[in-house]
């Protein structure tokens, strides 16, 4: 199971700033935004539902007052 977490997009993300900043000093200047999160892959036995994983992820891997969490779970 995989989570991402990155910045509402209210925040300001001073990383995905520099970076972007950074690609359009390198040329590449058709990136016109970036934004920098957090990538949490987690090993689990048996199965964890939708539910289990959201609150796994707002309470402990993100602070959802400033952070959107992204649930992926597998297909099977």
């Amino acid at each position: 199971m995989v989570v991402d977490v990155v910045l509402k997009p209210e925040i300001s993300d001073p990383q995905g700033q520099a970076v972007l900043g950074a690609l359009g000093r390198l040329g590449h200047t058709q990136v016109t935004g970036v934004r920098q999160g957090k990538h949490f892959v987690l090993d689990v036995e048996g199965t964890v539902d939708e539910a289990d994983l959201r609150q796994i992820a707002e309470t402990l891997l993100a602070n959802p007052v400033i952070e959107d969490v992204e649930l992926h779970l597998p297909t099977d």
